[in-house]
């Protein structure tokens, strides 16, 4: 194989698989099912949309961050531990 080539189609690769990924970000959608936003459970880059130090969907930064939140079927967040219905600081 050419060098040349080979160079182009790596540089090609490497700006094309972030950019591929770029349009996912933002919130997760609504589920179908009866849900409760449910705080302080999310594993780190599970949570499903904006905190008040990230900006979309999986960017949470540790597990169980007080501000991070995923959909839970409702009612199940006061059963869980760690789980709240509002933000804690």
């Amino acid at each position: 194989m050419n060098k040349s080539l080979l160079i182009a189609s790596a540089v090609v690769t490497a700006l094309t698989v972030p950019l591929a990924s770029y349009g996912q970000a933002g919130p997760a959608p609504k589920p179908k099912f009866e849900s409760e936003k449910c705080y302080g459970i999310a594993k780190a880059g599970k949570n499903d949309c904006q905190t008040a130090n990230s900006s979309c969907a999986g960017t949470s930064r540790r597990d169980g961050q007080k501000d991070a939140w995923i959909y839970v079927p409702a009612g199940t967040c006061d059963k869980l531990v760690g789980g709240s219905t509002q933000p804690r600081a």
